[in-house]
């Protein structure tokens, strides 16, 4: 129910008042002078005022310099008589929703009424999803609580409040984009644009009028103006992703903008301020395109300021629980499934795998298995077609690279790891690795282990 409060000095005018919009549903509050409108403002936050010009001595309009901002800012409708229409006019300038004149017509109140009811559910709405949004990308809600990606978040932290371009480092699926998201949605320009840009998604020719924009009869074809993305989200963050992708030529303009702070459309001989703040990201190594002369130097090094690399899902294997419930969850709403959680097998496929589209493609098996699963927990049928005929890890899924393996140093590797987990006690390292104690003694000596027995001790217990 819409809140109404009326602000009127003369009674039988506030009585009235009352009783239409009661009678309309609205959950309606009046007063008699500024001071007690303040207060019940303050008390109650009205979605809409409605106040008579002049009340006496004070003048209506002065409500609109102390009316609150949050949680949202409350439209104001100004009553006035025919002969003082232009200050009304004023009051809409200062930021008044509208104004009716005297004598008050019931359906064009009613209709004024509504049109602002209708704005604030709007204004509402948007603080509703925008609310929704922060929350979305709020830095702690980023699931991970590895040693690596606690790192990476920590880095964002201290990013987030600045100005200063950040460069993200990741393999395909990581979650590159999150990561500018959460940089920007957590950071003083969280109001303003969030504008995002696939630089391999778009042809070379494009790149450079999708950045900059361009003028009437810049090029065959340009019959109107366009603003580009980099003026659209002045004030805000562009995020350009695959930037290792964009031409050489492009990059010295891009390079202008981050200097100079201002913007030239194709066709435009005049340059335009623009105040935005740039995240990069790429899959590439750019100090080896440097090398290669495929991406400018000095781009590199303005972009690079704060510099963000979120390791590859294989590299964070301690989070992919964590990660799987959170999509079980989120498919399960979204499907309108009771799945619950997985079952151990099904788990240790996931743990086992080696995700080389990472937490992308980790989701997108989460998200079939939901749809098809018809127990309360994902099987491991529900997943094995997703993982490339993956079986569960056994002791001998080890993969031999090309240029073939050390035998002797992974036997050596083993001994260490048995009297490791064995306190160093040879008897006991001997049975681990399925060894009598004469011949796991023999590979002590053989490896010259057993004389520095001693010394890995010390070093394991320090």
């Amino acid at each position: 129910m819409t809140t109404l409060l009326i602000i009127d000095d003369e009674p039988l005018q506030r009585e009235i008042l009352l009783t239409i919009l009661s009678e309309e549903g609205y959950n309606v509050y009046s007063a008699s002078s500024l001071e007690e409108a303040s207060k019940i403002i303050n008390e109650i936050f009205p979605e809409i005022i409605l106040t008579d010009l002049k009340l006496g001595s004070q003048n209506g309009i002065e409500i609109l310099n102390s009316l609150p901002e949050e949680p949202f800012r409350p439209a104001v409708i100004v009553i006035t008589a025919f002969g003082t229409i232009s200050s009304a006019v004023n009051a809409i300038k200062q930021g008044a929703f509208d104004y009716l004149t005297k004598p008050l017509d019931k359906e064009v109140l009613l209709v004024t009424i509504r049109k602002a009811e209708e704005r604030m559910n709007l204004i509402k709405e948007n603080l509703m999803l925008r609310k929704e949004l922060y929350e979305k990308f709020k830095i702690e809600g980023i699931i991970g609580k590895s040693r690596k990606m606690l790192q990476v978040l920590d880095i964002v932290k201290k990013a987030t409040p600045t100005n200063a371009t950040v460069l993200i480092y990741g393999e395909s699926g990581t979650g590159k984009e999150l990561i500018a998201r959460a940089i920007h949605y957590n950071s003083p320009r969280k109001d303003k644009p969030f504008i995002a840009i696939n630089c391999a998604a778009i042809p070379e020719t494009l790149i450079e009028s999708e950045l900059f924009g361009y003028e009437p009869g810049a090029f065959t074809g340009a019959n109107t103006r366009k603003i580009g993305l980099i003026e659209s989200a002045n004030r805000g963050t562009l995020f350009l992703d695959e930037i290792a992708e964009i031409p050489l030529s492009t990059q010295s303009k891009l390079l202008r903008v981050l200097q100079d702070k201002e913007v030239r459309r194709i066709g435009c001989k005049d340059t335009n301020k623009v105040d935005v703040r740039i995240i990069a990201a790429t899959n590439k190594n750019l100090s080896e395109q440097v090398e290669k002369n495929k991406f400018r130097e000095d781009l590199y090094y303005r972009l690079k300021v704060i510099t963000v690399e979120i390791p590859p899902l294989r590299e964070r294997k301690e989070d992919i629980p964590e990660l799987v419930h959170f999509f079980i969850e989120k498919y399960s709403k979204e499907f309108g499934k009771r799945v619950t959680g997985i079952e151990d097998k099904a788990l240790e496929a996931l743990l086992n795998y080696s995700w080389p589209g990472n937490i992308r493609e980790l989701e997108s098996v989460i998200e079939r298995a939901i749809i098809i699963c018809e127990k309360d927990k994902i099987t491991f049928n529900d997943i094995q077609d997703e993982l490339r005929g993956v079986t569960p890890k056994s002791l001998f899924d080890i993969n031999i690279p090309d240029e073939g393996i050390n035998y002797e140093e992974i036997e050596k590797e083993l001994i260490k790891k048995a009297l490791i987990k064995s306190n160093f006690v040879i008897a006991k390292a001997a049975r681990l690795l399925g060894m009598s104690y004469d011949t796991f003694w023999y590979r002590l000596k053989k490896f010259g282990l057993s004389d520095n027995i001693r010394e890995m001790t010390k070093n394991f217990v320090k």
